[in-house]
């Protein structure tokens, strides 16, 4: 059902014979398109069901991160097995997001949508085989970091959809805050491991109920997004932008995207940023046990980290929509996340804290997700009229680069080998 966007002021002016009214037959043409614009309810379901998937992903990629020395236990391995369950995700992520890339630019937005739901349905059913009890622990962890790379396959899929979304079935002025809502969804999920896996997992034993938990929402976001996910696109634009919605190529899209210096910056800068939160999100818990602090409150500052910041974007975003203060905005939350990052990595070596360290953690947070949902709208502006998942997609697989996370996993490893606890 469409909810009418027309400009009823226009009507009468349109509806007159293009001599009489005065106006230019061009002109006329073009007021013409303008009253054909129209919004459909069906993209709140889309924003819902993409949403879920979003946040249902996120569980999945960090779900064994807050309780990483009790999965370690469980299934007989090091830490530096229960980490790569996280890393593989960037690792996957390269070269499955130049082809998500292509399969949201091409292909359209509800093939990207139902494969990826299906994929992680089929990631989490697999990580739940992993610990069934009739199956050994030789061939669980095995089978749970297949599940992973099955979920992994599927990020890219998730991620990049948010500004196609925004772009295809949002009017303008919507458009901000529906990137920001489906954004946020990915690191809301972050948030609900980071509370529920200690929450869940007080021994090892209860590893199984916590991976049967995170499946259900996966097999939910599966089936919402096979049964009403029936087009890519609306019959009718919502807005001038969705007309002229992925008008340039693919691959002469990404070769332009190159030779774009305001694009290269901000796609170093912000991909900068996400293999920052990555690898923050992942190795959060180890940091703060080494110092002596408990599962329970590493998994509360992950939660403040991200719940501030889910406020923060949501705040930016409702004053991007009214004032499209773009470069402003990203120019002092960016400045603002890295003096937050360099207070973290003071304070965070300092034991009993906790006040402080929470503290820093939220502030990082406040400012250090306000540019997320900001920065893929900002690439999709200043990179048209290149498609949306081909500019989004670039600057996740930049922020994708396992190096990051890598030496900052081993850097913390390495000053710190064994838990105290």
């Amino acid at each position: 059902m469409a909810e009418s966007s027309t400009n009823d002021l226009a009507e009468e002016y349109i509806d007159a014979p293009a001599g009489q009214s005065g106006a230019p037959a061009e002109a006329w043409s073009g007021l013409r398109k303008l009253m054909q614009y129209k919004t459909y309810r069906m993209r709140w379901y889309l924003l819902g069901v993409i949403c879920l998937l979003n946040c249902s992903n996120s569980m999945l990629w960090l779900s064994f991160a807050p309780v990483a020395d009790k999965t370690a236990k469980f299934y007989g391995c090091s830490l530096d097995q229960v980490n790569w369950l996280s890393q593989v995700y960037l690792i996957i992520a390269i070269p499955f997001g130049i082809l998500t890339m292509w399969v949201l630019d091409i292909l359209g937005l509800k093939t990207a949508v139902i494969l990826s739901a299906w994929l992680n349905m089929l990631g989490s059913v697999v990580r739940y085989f992993g610990v069934l009890l009739f199956i050994s622990k030789e061939i669980g962890y095995p089978l749970l970091l297949l599940g992973q790379c099955i979920c992994a396959v599927a990020q890219p899929l998730v991620l990049f959809s948010p500004t196609k979304l925004a772009a295809v079935w949002f009017p303008e002025h919507q458009q901000a805050t529906a990137n920001m809502m489906s954004s946020m969804s990915n690191p809301l999920g972050i948030l609900l491991a980071n509370l529920l896996s200690p929450a869940l997992v007080h021994k090892k034993e209860d590893i199984p109920f916590m991976v049967g938990m995170y499946a259900v929402p996966a097999v939910l976001a599966c089936i919402l997004a096979t049964v009403g996910v029936c087009h890519s696109e609306p019959p009718t634009p919502p807005s001038a932008s969705a007309v002229n919605s992925t008008s340039e190529p693919f691959w002469p899209g990404l070769k332009k995207l190159l030779k774009n210096k305001a694009y290269v910056i901000l796609m170093i800068c912000f991909g900068a940023g996400i293999g920052i939160f990555t690898a923050f999100s992942a190795l959060l818990e180890q940091i703060l046990c080494v110092v002596g602090y408990s599962n329970l409150f590493a998994g509360l500052c992950g939660a403040l980290f991200i719940g501030v910041g889910i406020l923060g974007a949501f705040l930016l975003g409702l004053y991007i929509d009214r004032t499209k203060n773009f470069t402003e905005a990203i120019k002092i939350c960016f400045a603002m996340a890295a003096l937050a990052s360099i207070a973290f990595a003071l304070v965070s070596r300092l034991p009993n804290q906790p006040a402080l360290v929470a503290a820093v953690c939220s502030l990082f947070g406040f400012f250090g997700f306000s540019i997320y949902p900001i920065s893929m709208e900002l690439a999709v502006e200043c990179s048209y009229p290149v498609g949306e998942g081909t500019s989004t997609g670039l600057v996740f697989i930049a922020g994708s680069n396992p190096i990051v996370g890598g030496y900052l996993q081993r850097g913390s490893l390495h000053l710190h080998p064994v838990f105290p606890h």
